[in-house]
């Protein structure tokens, strides 16, 4: 890092080096839903018209979030090659070349099945390795003397994502109408290459923070010690047994759930299980490993509750993209020369984020200071949890006029788009500086991975839902009820989110806030 850069950090000025990673997260967020957000359409008219049409858009939908799942589960392994390996900077910058590589095979493979689905994987493992360390590098850049700004810094780097994501959601549906799927999935290619260029840039005023070397007391080897190498009652150890048959059973489902779904099941139920093993045998590790691991522990584990807690809202928040746009395609177009694709009404969500993030910061959270009301980060996590219910049962109530025959113009879908955005300012762009704060700073790059991992079990959730709905006893019974299958899905995901929403509030009335920025 620069002296000019060190100087500025000492006066608790804004460090230089952040309009280099501002600027790669906009390009990059451009080129990523760009592809993402015409993803969907792309498959259900180019790629799937091989499948029998009454199951075009059911398959469609499945690959949609198990590309979702890939991209935010591979944060694991680029939280892990940073923390122990590369560090945060060459993790990004290699992996940032790997995902060049999946939009290439994406332009180039647009009707080939195997190049395209290579593409994906690549553009996955890329995007998610990147995304745990994109956000804790930006927090890497702050220490004690200025972490005040760095919560305005995030909520920045949150606004260029969805300033890149407006962009790409407005053009990118034009340009595979106009010039054809290679050049739809090419320009976002292209930004992704600027996007590294740009990152590459800023190199040598990144303050850097080394990968820690292998450490006796780590999460992982403190876990294993109160499992299996404490003293004392083993109820614990037979609930990480337990948990570890159960996931033997959810991966031996796959033929019903699919290989992806069943993969990311088993290790639910893992964590699930070990964890609450864990916690209950934790004070046992105190014999092998210092308080202050043991401790640090601790308050992951009350950390990964919270992230647990939050998948709900995931499971509705990424369906704007699939179940949204579905039923965009048989919604009614304004007319407007520029509105001419139901995947176009996506950039709605980036371009209210731009709009809410500095009116929440410059007037309605100083507005309810002011009125004595802390609107605290976990209280906002709360409210936005139920608000994306709320969208959900304004969707469902569209679904049940459109499947009563009424014809609806897609623009009443603006309503649940600004709903749903709220909801999505007050859980993600929260959550995102909340969990930063909490990790210990060892364990920064994993547990920023976790947090990406929950939008994994969210899609999990859909691939889950959508299975059972596949019963033909469920299915008989919906339409006993009177309305279609969506229809009810639709409303079965709003009272999921309500329910999270009051086991969070609950939850979080109790945990112990940390605070672990980086020293001066």
């Amino acid at each position: 890092m620069s002296a000019a850069a060190s100087t500025k950090q000492k006066d608790g000025g804004f460090p230089p080096q952040i309009p280099y990673i501002i600027g790669n997260e906009a390009c990059e967020r451009f080129s990523f839903y760009g592809m993402r957000n015409i993803l969907t359409a792309f498959l259900v008219s180019h790629l799937l018209v091989d499948v029998v049409a009454s199951d075009r858009e059911a398959a469609a939908k499945e690959i949609f979030h198990i590309f979702v799942m890939g991209v935010y589960f591979f944060p694991l392994l680029g939280g892990w090659l940073a923390d122990r390996f590369l560090g945060k900077y060459r993790t990004i910058f290699w992996l940032s070349l790997l995902y060049c590589v999946g939009h290439l095979c994406l332009a180039l493979f647009e009707s080939q099945k195997a190049g395209f689905y290579l593409g994906l994987f690549l553009i996955a493992l890329g995007s998610g390795g990147i995304k745990p360390c994109v956000s804790s590098f930006v927090g890497d850049q702050f220490d004690q003397s200025n972490k005040a700004k760095a919560r305005v810094v995030f909520d920045i780097f949150y606004w260029a994502i969805n300033f890149g994501s407006f962009f790409a959601s407005l053009l990118i549906p034009l340009i595979l109408q106009h010039y054809g799927p290679s050049w739809a999935f090419g320009v976002p290619g292209l930004l992704m290459a600027l996007a590294t260029l740009v990152f590459w840039l800023g190199r040598k005023q990144y303050r850097v923070t080394p990968p820690a070397p292998s450490d006796p007391h780590s999460f992982m080897r403190v876990v294993y010690s109160a499992l299996f190498r404490s003293q004392g009652p083993r109820s614990g150890t037979v609930l990480a047994f337990i948990g570890v048959l159960l996931a033997v059973v959810s991966v031996l489902c796959w033929p019903f759930l699919g290989v992806v779904a069943a993969i990311c099941l088993a290790l639910v139920v893992l964590m699930l299980f070990g964890g609450i093993g864990a916690w209950i045998q934790l004070d046992q590790a105190r014999a092998l490993h210092p308080a202050e691991a043991v401790e640090g522990v601790r308050a992951v584990l009350r950390v990964l509750v919270i992230f647990g807690l939050v998948t709900p809202f995931w499971s509705l928040f990424d369906q704007k993209a699939s179940t949204w746009i579905l039923q965009a395609r048989v919604m009614e177009l304004p007319g407007w020369s520029w509105l001419t694709s139901a995947s176009q009404m996506q950039a709605l969500n980036p371009l209210l984020v731009v709009l809410l993030i500095p009116f929440n910061n410059i007037l309605l959270y100083p507005f309810l200071a002011r009125h004595g009301i802390v609107f605290s980060p976990l209280r906002r996590m709360t409210f936005g949890i139920a608000l994306s219910g709320v969208s959900w049962v304004v969707v469902g109530a569209f679904q049940l006029a459109l499947d009563s025959g009424a014809q609806l113009s897609i623009l009443w879908q603006v309503l649940p788009y600004i709903i749903l955005t709220l909801a999505e300012v007050f859980v993600s762009a929260t959550g995102l500086e909340f969990a930063y704060s909490q990790a210990p700073t060892r364990m920064k790059g994993v547990i920023m991975s976790f947090w990406s991992l929950s939008v994994t079990i969210g899609s999990l959730w859909v691939l889950l839902v959508n299975a059972g709905v596949k019963s033909e006893g469920l299915t008989q019974a919906v339409s006993a009820g009177g309305i279609s299958v969506t229809a009810f899905q639709m409303f079965f995901f709003a009272g999921f989110a309500f329910v999270a929403a009051a086991a969070f509030g609950l939850y979080v009335k109790r945990y112990p806030v940390a605070d672990h920025y980086l020293k001066v």
